[in-house]
């Protein structure tokens, strides 16, 4: 796969001051310049590298998607709404802790928490939150990690800096779970000409999640300790629609907070993503809408289909058919987003010539902008 080879002054100047960093994480962990703080990535100091693995990692940096496609799973992006697809189920955990403290059906819980008490995995990078909800990555090696990580208070979170770390470490073998921005940077990693060693090796599974946006930590937090006390929290939800709510739960209570006020705090880079589903994963999971206690799951590689068919024998997971009406309008909401990503992209730059970090075929530029 062709890749510019940039450095860090680019990455500065390209991503980070354009605010179009996504806080994936992917350029913090391996790098002593480029640090997460509070919601955002700091340079600390100036590096003068023409060449790095920050900016080939960056999921804002060039991407031409078809190119990776055919890089990370051997055929061209397909001109549809979702990507690369083998398989389409409604999924959810069997009965257990899986189940009860997952999000939705909790099938990501069910899935990586079989997979490390198979021997699958050594490792799993998962995102977790402090008392003030602030997010970041963090590795586990059992179900009380993965139980203890379940859930998502929809906060942008430099997850990848854990995966850094543990690729570094002496696990061999690594499952992540990963929005779709922070899905492109492990597959930017596993097409990289600047990866070193044998780290991205050790990566044998990404979970992807559905993601429409993530929002921005300070700003939101500022916002929700109005409303509750932060520490009091123990999960947050947003029902499917037509709900057009924020839910906040504590032991006691639950504060519904209008959804249109949360969407404020929705940091600009999500506003430019083209992915919603999380093409580049080999199991992509979301909310089965209108379906309660069951999530969407989308199998895309063999890997993945493997993962899936030893939980299902093993007892960890049950599937069932999707509804026709649910993938359709799944498909709609998917091309939805290009289209009003690939908008937003072209206002921002002021023309239909310069999308950015995208590189797409004049036909997919077409089709997207009509």
């Amino acid at each position: 796969m062709s890749a510019e080879l940039k450095g860090p002054q680019e990455l500065r100047g390209e991503v980070v001051d354009r605010q179009l960093c996504t806080l994936c994480g992917a350029c913090v962990g391996m790098c002593p310049y480029l640090v997460a703080h509070r919601g955002r990535v700091v340079p600390l100091d100036d590096c003068s590298l023409s060449q790095g693995r920050c900016y080939s990692f960056c999921p804002r940096g060039s991407v031409d998607p078809d190119e990776i496609s055919q890089a990370v799973f051997g055929v061209p992006r397909p001109d549809h709404e979702l990507g690369v697809v083998r398989e389409i189920v409604m999924s959810r955990a069997k009965e257990g802790p899986a189940r009860d403290k997952g999000q939705y059906g909790g099938t990501v819980s069910a899935l990586m928490s079989f997979a490390l008490r198979e021997g699958l995995l050594d490792r799993a990078v998962l995102t977790s939150s402090d008392e003030g909800l602030l997010p970041s990555g963090t590795a586990v090696g059992d179900e009380a990690g993965v139980l203890a990580s379940a859930g998502s208070n929809f906060v942008a979170s430099p997850t990848l800096a854990a995966f850094n770390r543990e690729a570094d470490s002496e696990a061999q073998r690594i499952g992540v779970v990963a929005t779709p921005c922070q899905a492109l940077a492990l597959a930017k990693m596993r097409t990289s000409p600047l990866e070193k060693g044998d780290r991205i090796g050790k990566l044998k599974l990404v979970v992807g999640l559905f993601c429409t946006w993530a929002l921005h930590y300070e700003d939101f937090v500022d916002f929700l300790q109005q409303k509750t006390q932060l520490t009091e929290i123990t999960r947050v939800d947003i029902p499917p629609p037509p709900a057009e709510v924020f839910e906040v739960y504590t032991d006691s209570s639950c504060v519904q907070l209008p959804l249109d006020e949360v969407r404020s705090f929705i940091r600009s880079t999500c506003e430019l993503c083209i992915d919603m589903t999380a093409e580049l994963a080999d199991l992509s999971v979301g909310a089965a809408e209108g379906v309660q206690g069951w999530n969407t799951l989308i199998v895309r590689s063999e890997r993945g289909k493997e993962l899936l068919d030893a939980a299902i024998a093993g007892g960890a997971i049950e599937t069932a058919p999707l509804p026709e009406e649910n993938l359709e309008h799944l498909k709609g909401a998917a091309l939805a987003k290009k289209k009003r990503a690939l908008r937003n992209i072209v206002d921002k730059s002021g023309s239909s010539e310069d999308l950015l970090y995208l590189k797409l075929s004049p036909e997919a530029r077409e089709r997207l902008l009509a």
